[in-house]
């Protein structure tokens, strides 16, 4: 392909996605599900040549990176810490009632045990990507359940270090001494890196601060893509390692970085969106709609559940817990990659995850956008199952569960 072709395709995507994200701004949505159907038709009526394609899958993984990295900018490693350990039980809940479903209709479906156990892992996880552009299209990064989702997305992760290569080595036909190896060097890479990044972060921020900005920025943006690939390398998460680097930068050097990562980070995440509607094969799609719509519906409500849980824990009221619920919802970029894993085991995990993927990033960042509808719809609800259990003679007071429509710092 000729470097003209090259720079004609992709300057059309790209020019798409200015048209689609102009469109979102005036619906007053996060143009994430524009960006996803943008990619469907863009697979299904254009053929982008081998260069084009693969600069935008590297784009993609760019993209993931970068998302995860100015997520991680957001708090410091005490926040963190406090987070992680405040709600290890909102995680485990978060398994329960996640992986069970993906595992359990693998199984109904006729899958192997260990395509079924697969299907759980995209069921559970929810796109970081994903979560943490809607937290930032929607001005919510400030809010009082967001450091709900983000110790679950951690957690989920962190979970991720430990089920990847026990999954692989499984794969492989790895031995229990393969499988172990495999798990204690997945574990000791995280650990050691997360331990980093909370005690020494402070003297990593005094190493990249410099006056210029081309040479903060430059710096900033190669640690994070070395972290990244040294962490998959390990079988640890490449968007772990970038969030890590992102809590071990503080003060003056994060605020600095932020601003100008920003407009990076929303090019390489809007590829990235359109990176998934890519992969879908259309003429897949009929033999798996119904399976991956039930299965997004059941998942929705127990990822919502999680949220909202999470949320109550820490006395958020009705509207952040629709907030934190709504969030969690979609995903996407950990769910393609396991699926991916089992394309030998099912020829049906693939087409049936990419669906369901596409179903649940559409779901979730639209509900979320529409809090302040859904709040009260629920709050009016939790009023009469209240005064249903309290029966018809008892009137005990209730405190307003929906929190106004301009109040923010939830």
């Amino acid at each position: 392909m000729s470097l003209a072709e090259l720079f004609l395709e992709l300057g059309g995507v790209i020019l798409a996605l200015a048209f689609v994200g102009r469109a979102a701004g005036r619906l007053g949505i996060t143009p994430i599900p524009l960006y996803l159907l943008a990619g469907i038709g863009l697979g299904a009526f254009l053929h982008l040549g081998d260069a084009p394609e693969e600069f935008i899958h590297i784009g993609a993984e760019i993209g993931a990176v970068l998302l995860l990295f100015t997520l991680g900018l957001e708090y410091t490693s005490e926040e963190l810490r406090g987070n992680l350990a405040a709600n290890r039980r909102v995680g485990l809940l978060d398994l329960a009632l996640n992986f069970t479903p993906g595992l359990l209709a693998g199984l109904w479906l006729g899958f192997s045990p260990l395509a079924a156990a697969l299907l759980g892992g995209v069921t559970y996880l929810s796109s970081s990507g994903i979560v943490s552009k809607v937290l930032s299209d929607l001005g919510r990064l400030g809010n009082r359940e967001t450091p709900v989702v983000l110790a679950v997305c951690v957690l989920e992760d962190v979970a991720m270090a430990v089920y990847l290569p026990v999954m692989a080595a499984l794969l492989i036909g790895g031995t229990l001494v393969a499988v172990g190896v495999n798990l204690l060097v997945a574990l000791a890479a995280f650990a050691l890196a997360f331990f980093l990044a909370l005690r020494y972060g402070h003297v990593l921020s005094r190493v990249v601060n410099v006056q210029s900005n081309e040479a903060l920025l430059l710096s900033v943006f190669g640690l994070v893509l070395v972290v990244a690939g040294a962490a998959d390398l390990l079988k640890v998460s490449a968007a772990i390692g970038a969030f890590l680097v992102g809590i071990a930068l503080s003060g003056e050097v994060a605020d600095r970085t932020r601003q100008l990562v920003e407009p990076l980070r929303d090019l390489f995440a809007a590829v990235f969106f359109v990176f998934f509607g890519l992969r879908l094969d259309l003429s897949s799609v009929p033999d798996v709609l119904l399976p991956a719509a039930a299965l997004a519906v059941v998942t929705s409500l127990t990822k919502f559940y999680t949220g909202w849980y999470g949320a109550a824990r820490v006395g958020v009221q009705t509207r952040g817990r629709v907030r934190a619920g709504a969030t969690l919802i979609p995903r996407g970029e950990f769910s393609i990659l396991i699926a991916g894993l089992g394309l030998g085991l099912s020829p049906t995990l693939g087409p049936l995850a990419a669906v369901y993927v596409l179903l649940t990033a559409l779901a979730g960042p639209v509900l979320a956008r529409f809090d302040a509808q859904i709040a009260p719809l629920l709050d009016r609800r939790l009023r009469l199952a209240h005064r249903s259990a309290a029966g018809p003679t008892e009137t005990a007071p209730l405190t307003p569960l929906a929190e106004p429509r301009e109040g923010r710092a939830e």
